[in-house]
């Protein structure tokens, strides 16, 4: 097994070479895109998507330049899962809060210069429908500068869908409970606030070329699904961060469906000797645990398909393509070195000071 790092499919080998190279080539590249929002206004500068958000703050090299605007008051955050979550603690955090995490430090230094004093987490549907687990739901009660706000009177008794497993039944229930312990918090208690505010369809961004608010229309759930009621509200920011799912992105040659956000595929089968895994397979759901089949179906299917073996020429050819082109690729070797340099370089207790530019990666590993 080998690690080719620092090598683009599509600039630095087509996947038609690829194909002639190796018996079989699997697409398990994901869905590493933000879901478009889709409404008027989604095209104003300072709407960013949760990818890209959480791309910055973590030093994905790609967003390491995104520049977020947080001298703001109020940022809206769509969305009711766990990236959701994730992006409003970062942004109400203290500096304290955030030393153990690996956050860069160009994030980190914004975030603490920003005005971000209320984040307001918006769902189309209820409590009971969200998708956040519990262990992240309650640490937003344990925050040092912040209060989780919630209205009571949106939330049910009990969780009563016959529909749900047991187990699921438990977890919302769990979810169901900690949203009750935040009803009972004083709002002015702390500096700062995070809204959770469900039942509410985000239909426009408003603003000039900028973002200036959002408009909202209360729904409510029928069948699942969330239903507008024609009431409207709005809700004054300066920055909207939709977290409401991701797509992959085509490789060119392969057919692509866009509505489901993922390769046209039979059963992960794409064309003889090409197969897709995972979200590139399914599209944009599930987690590792229910994605994992895929990679043992995607194995199954080249026993069965090329068992037998072949003449191509496999690793050989692609090195020898890679060294014609003069392209810089990276080992595993070279990977773990990176890695340790990372971690050497944190100051207590953050496990790593993060690389956030190839450049550096590579200029480490030339250093060597």
């Amino acid at each position: 097994m080998r690690y080719f790092g620092n090598v683009e499919v599509g600039r630095d080998v087509g996947l038609d070479e690829l194909r002639t190279m190796y018996d079989a080539v699997v697409l398990a590249v994901g869905a590493p895109l933000d879901r478009p929002l889709g409404i008027p206004g989604s095209d104003k500068a300072g709407v960013i998507g949760s990818a890209a958000f959480v791309g910055w703050y973590n030093g994905h090299p790609d967003f390491q330049d995104l520049d977020p605007d947080l001298d703001t008051p109020a940022v809206a955050v769509i969305g009711n899962g766990n990236v959701a979550i994730d992006v409003a603690r970062v942004l109400v955090k203290t500096r304290a809060e955030m030393a153990t995490s690996d956050i860069v430090d160009y994030a980190l230094d914004a975030v603490q210069a920003g005005s971000v004093t209320d984040v307001y987490m918006f769902g189309r549907r209820g409590p009971v429908e969200a998708k956040f687990t519990n262990v992240e739901l309650r640490e937003m009660g344990k925050l040092a500068d912040c209060v989780p706000v919630i209205d009571a009177a949106v939330l049910p008794d009990a969780v009563d869908d016959p529909g749900l497993s047991d187990r699921d039944a438990r977890l919302k229930a769990r979810n169901l409970a900690t949203l009750k312990e935040f009803t009972e918090r004083d709002r002015n208690a702390l500096p700062k606030r995070v809204h959770f505010e469900f039942y509410a369809a985000p239909v426009e961004v408003l603003g000039g070329d900028r973002v200036e608010g959002l408009r909202l229309e209360r729904t409510r759930v029928a069948d699942g699904r969330a239903v507008g009621t024609g009431e409207f509200f709005e809700v004054e920011c300066g920055l909207v961060i939709p977290a409401i799912g991701y797509r992959s992105s085509g490789i060119e040659g392969v057919a692509f469906d866009e509505r489901e956000g993922r390769f046209v595929n039979e059963d992960g089968r794409i064309a003889d000797g090409l197969y897709a895994v995972g979200w590139a397979k399914r599209g944009p759901t599930g987690t590792i645990a229910t994605n994992r089949p895929d990679g043992q179906a995607a194995a199954a299917q080249i026993v069965e398909d090329h068992g037998s073996g072949s003449d191509k020429p496999g690793r050989a050819a692609l090195e020898s393509h890679l060294d014609a082109r003069g392209v810089r690729r990276v080992g595993y070797r070279d990977w773990k070195r990176i890695d340790a340099a990372e971690t050497a370089a944190a100051a207590d207790p953050a496990p790593r000071r993060k690389l956030v530019t190839l450049d550096d990666m590579l200029s480490l590993l030339d250093a060597g």
